[in-house]
């Protein structure tokens, strides 16, 4: 139940009006929740593996390569270069992918360079995402995450198809990100000034390192509001709710805890406390700690993180691809979900703000993409630290284009 009275004092019959034997329809339980549509391709059929031929580019020319390695960017339908990625049996501890979003609109580069197009029939999204969400599912790490950003128009599909791809007991959050501050249309709508991230687990085992940001002053002031010779601090209360029967339901200093509740700390721990000046006595005798504001103090990241703008829309300097995420958001997440010998893999790296939020914590990283645009954008970026892999069917028709932008 939500907030309100318990359940145990009431009875179900003092706050439901239903009569169970006049139901008029069944309800299924224990039943997976699934989207249907035509066509919908057997999971069976998805993972049936597929062979590809890739090169490498060096020098001007091209070789035959076997397998992809750590630091590789893919130039390729992610169709075929997850195929690859299972077939040589590699493993990511952590998969960040910001897919088309289904807007209806195709996107060109500050160059006025075509990017990519963004418009599906709506089973045919779903069905496409499903695809590559399946073959990911197959190379995240027993200990991985993934992160899917995606916009309010497939929100709601997509958290189905998680649901069913990597089971409902493996969600994890729901992010709101804050993509900018203002719109300057409101007509017959409310603005759209948010995004979303859906975030997964493969497991209950899966890396975790809890990240937060550095408090304002506004922060501090509010929170730690009272001051003495050791610096900062706010007070808390010393118990907490339920009874207990040992030490931390005795009395301290004459006094039991609140009726429900008990002390936070053993009587002892409690005298220790205050004969360092750590509790405080109101003038009426209730006794609270005082928690002292830390040099290392950091403000949790939730689930709604409105500090990770688009670049676009801040003062930052950006690739000029369209759908260019914000690098510090991806550092972070980059940090809370991977270790330093983990290996990370954007299959939609777009102008390669994973690949470089992971190097610069020190990880290893694939990304793949099928616009060329978007890897003129992310080489130009990661200028040297990444091995070119183009599909082979791919360079016969791009060539030309390749090894311009290679030169």
């Amino acid at each position: 139940m939500a907030t309100g009275i318990p359940s145990s004092s009431v009875s179900e019959k003092t706050i439901l009006a239903s009569l169970k034997s006049k139901q008029p329809y069944s309800l299924p339980k224990g039943n997976a929740v699934t989207i249907h549509y035509p066509n919908k391709n057997l999971e069976a059929k998805i993972l049936l593996p597929i062979t590809n031929n890739f090169v490498k580019i060096e020098n001007n020319h091209f070789f035959p390569i076997k397998f992809f390695q750590e630091n590789d960017l893919i130039f390729s339908d992610n169709i075929f270069a997850l195929h690859q990625l299972i077939n040589q049996r590699a493993n990511f501890d952590l998969i960040y992918l910001d897919p088309p979003y289904n807007t209806g609109y195709d996107f060109n580069s500050k160059s006025n360079g075509h990017s990519y197009s963004d418009n599906f029939d709506l089973s045919e999204y779903i069905e496409f995402m499903r695809i590559r969400l399946i073959l990911l599912r197959e190379l995240l790490s027993d200990k991985g995450s993934i992160y899917i950003h995606i916009g309010h128009q497939m929100l709601h599909y997509i958290k189905v198809i998680m649901d069913e791809v990597f089971g409902t007991k493996n969600f994890r959050n729901l992010i709101v990100r804050k993509k900018c501050s203002s719109k300057n249309y409101t007509k017959n709508q409310y603005p759209n000034l948010n995004d979303y991230i859906l975030f997964y687990s493969k497991g209950n085992d899966f890396i975790w390192n809890p990240q937060g940001t550095k408090p304002t002053e506004e922060w501090i002031k509010k929170e730690y509001p009272k001051v003495d010779e050791k610096g900062q601090f706010k007070l808390v209360p010393i118990h907490a709710p339920g009874e207990r029967n040992g030490e931390t339901g005795k009395k301290w200093r004459g006094m039991l805890p609140p009726k429900g509740k008990h002390w936070q700390y053993t009587p002892s721990k409690l005298d220790e406390l205050d004969k360092n000046g750590e509790i405080h006595w109101s003038k009426t005798g209730n006794p609270r700690r005082k928690v002292y504001l830390t040099d290392d103090k950091l403000i949790p990241l939730t689930d709604y993180w409105e500090n990770f703008r688009d670049a676009y829309h801040q003062s930052i300097k950006t690739t000029g691809y369209p759908t260019e995420k914000n690098l510090s958001m991806l550092e972070a997440i980059v940090r809370s979900s991977s270790d330093s010998d983990s290996l990370i893999l954007d299959p939609f790296c777009g102008s390669g703000t994973t690949l470089n939020a992971a190097l610069n914590e020190g990880r290893k990283c694939i990304g793949i993409d099928q616009s060329l645009s978007a890897i003129e954008h992310t080489l130009q970026r990661l200028n040297n630290k990444l091995r070119l892999i183009v599909d082979e069917d791919v360079f016969n028709l791009f060539s030309l284009e390749i090894l311009s932008i290679l030169r």
